[in-house]
């Protein structure tokens, strides 16, 4: 089924208060903020996610966007009042509902710059999937990961062509079927999160995290993200062509130029 066609573009002045952003030394933070409701996703935060995701793409300034969540909690699914709210809709209303994540993660994905979440609390259902959308999960240690939409008859169907991604068929199929919570530390043994830091000094971990991300080459992490997702797909000689393309472009990079002669003068 083609998509249905896709939304105006966002913009920073169109995000509610449910989504906060701001940009600090070249990293730019979207933060959930509905810790009332645990952060739970509905079009105002999808939407100001979108808008967060196409500003940190267009600005030269930002190096790195973080996803958090205000509160105890990153986010514990999809708003369910608001999707009871929507029975009486017809399928094609239901239908462009959806398409809000497809968009969403669509642009995640194709953002030039590396997307972190940053995990305190629930991320459960489409917060897992938010959380799973994101390039790198950093999470304190308590953190809990889970998809338990099959307790209510649901699916994570979205989701699934990410999770697949990131835990291989098996594992990605049991996890959904059981409706399972894992700790930071499972969902790190199973390779979802790429980081797990200690709770009593989660703020100050994450930021030097962070801070030394942002420190990167841009241009190198640009490619480097952009080649990764374009290999999806690819046959084993087109994967290493794109990956040949990508060497020679880095190397006429003004980054790579200096850093090459910074590496020389040091010699």
């Amino acid at each position: 089924m083609p998509p249905l066609a896709a939304p105006k573009e966002e913009t920073m002045s169109d995000t509610p208060n449910s989504l906060l952003y701001d940009v600090a030394d070249g990293i730019a933070t979207a933060t959930l903020n509905r810790p009332e409701k645990r952060n739970a996703l509905d079009a105002g935060i999808l939407n100001g996610l979108r808008a967060a995701v196409q500003s940190a793409a267009q600005d030269p300034d930002v190096r790195v966007l973080v996803v958090t969540g205000a509160g105890k909690d990153f986010c514990a699914g999809a708003d369910l009042a608001a999707l009871e709210a929507m029975t009486g809709q017809d399928i094609m209303q239901h239908l462009g509902d959806a398409e809000t994540l497809v968009h969403l993660f669509t642009a995640m994905r194709a953002c030039p710059k590396p997307i972190v979440a940053r995990v305190r609390g629930r991320a459960l259902a489409g917060g897992c999937g938010l959380a799973s959308a994101c390039d790198l999960i950093v999470a304190e240690e308590t953190a809990q990961f889970g998809y338990p939409e099959v307790n209510i008859g649901f699916v994570p169907a979205m989701v699934m062509a990410i999770l697949r991604r990131n835990l291989g068929e098996k594992r990605a199929l049991e996890w959904v079927l059981t409706g399972e919570i894992l700790s930071a530390r499972q969902a790190h043994e199973w390779g979802l999160v790429n980081r797990v830091l200690p709770g009593d000094t989660f703020d100050e971990a994450f930021a030097a995290y962070i801070k030394q991300l942002a420190a990167r080459s841009s241009s190198a992490m640009h490619l480097t993200k952009r080649l990764l997702y374009h290999m999806d797909g690819l046959s084993f000689e087109a994967a290493l062509r794109s990956g040949a393309d990508v060497n020679v472009i880095a190397r006429h990079t003004a980054d790579c130029r200096a850093g090459v002669a910074k590496f020389l003068r040091k010699g």
